[in-house]
């Protein structure tokens, strides 16, 4: 049997998540926790293409049969932030200009892409580093769907120089020309010698899915890490990456995802059902089912 939802006042919302190997994703809890906490009824799905044995060319079958079911909404994550963009009726400005969306709203027959990881970024950074934390000179790993709205946020945020790198460079070049286009010449630029850049910076960015279940491994060498630098990663399962346990092992400030998992999700949640969601709450649920 087919479920719809339905915005009367006893309101009920489909939602999920599509992506690769997500089972040990967090969402689900996040959205519906915050769901039954407001008294509303909220159902959210993980869409693993990895379990299913699909892939993207098979992401317009899905969000068609998703459209017709009734969905509020959809979250994307790793690898479609970017692939999901040409099956979009409609993007907000945001996500037009960053060009990476993960979060998808139904709403009058149109599909409208949104970008909530910018914000949940920034504000993990802001609430999360040491106010004495310095911004002049970042490395950032990773120049994907993801990484856009991280370098953008990055910007926003005030970072003097930001150093790309990527194993696809012509990525990385992109999204540098993009950012200095928006926030101003040279701000961006392409790395190419990892270890001298990281010796001069303040600190590094993992945006890139190493580190998480199903992508052992860590984008930094060990080696170059050093007390002076933070270091945050996006990635949140498992919550202490590779990267990060050696950053702390190195004496370096480290920031986990948790945070941006969670204010990305406020957003998310207020774009499906038009709510306003309380992030104090969110993160305390978030951090109760993590156990930490």
């Amino acid at each position: 049997m087919i479920l719809t939802q339905s915005r009367s006042a006893a309101a009920r919302y489909l939602t999920g998540l599509i992506g690769r190997d997500i089972q040990a994703s967090l969402s689900p809890w996040l959205h519906e926790s915050e769901a039954d906490a407001q008294g509303i009824r909220l159902i959210y799905r993980l869409f693993d293409l990895a379990a299913e044995g699909m892939d993207a060319e098979d992401i317009p079958r899905l969000i068609d049969a998703l459209q017709l079911a009734g969905f509020a909404g959809v979250n994307v994550t790793h690898p479609y932030k970017q692939a999901i963009i040409a099956h979009l009726d409609e993007l907000s400005p945001q996500a037009r200009q960053i060009g990476s969306v993960n979060t998808v709203v139904f709403s009058g027959g149109r599909r409208i892409g949104y970008n909530t990881d910018v914000y949940g970024f920034a504000e993990n950074l802001r609430s999360g580093l040491p106010p004495a934390s310095r911004f002049g000179q970042v490395v950032q790993m990773g120049a994907g769907g993801a990484g856009a709205a991280t370098a953008h946020a990055l910007m926003d945020l005030g970072v003097g120089r930001l150093t790309l790198f990527d194993l696809d460079r012509r990525r990385a070049e992109e999204l540098c020309a993009a950012l200095c286009a928006i926030h101003g010449a040279d701000r961006a630029v392409v790395g190419s010698d990892l270890a001298s850049v990281v010796a001069a910076a303040d600190g590094i960015v993992n945006a890139t899915p190493l580190g998480m279940e199903g992508y052992p491994g860590s984008a930094i060498p060990r080696a170059l890490l050093r007390p002076a630098l933070w270091v945050t990663d996006i990635v949140y399962f498992p919550l202490e990456t590779q990267l990060l346990a050696e950053a702390r092992e190195a004496g370096c400030t480290t920031l986990n995802g948790s945070g941006m998992t969670v204010y990305q999700a406020v957003r998310a949640f207020e774009h499906f059902t038009g709510r306003k969601a309380d992030p104090e709450r969110m993160a305390a649920s978030f951090r109760s089912e993590l156990k930490v």
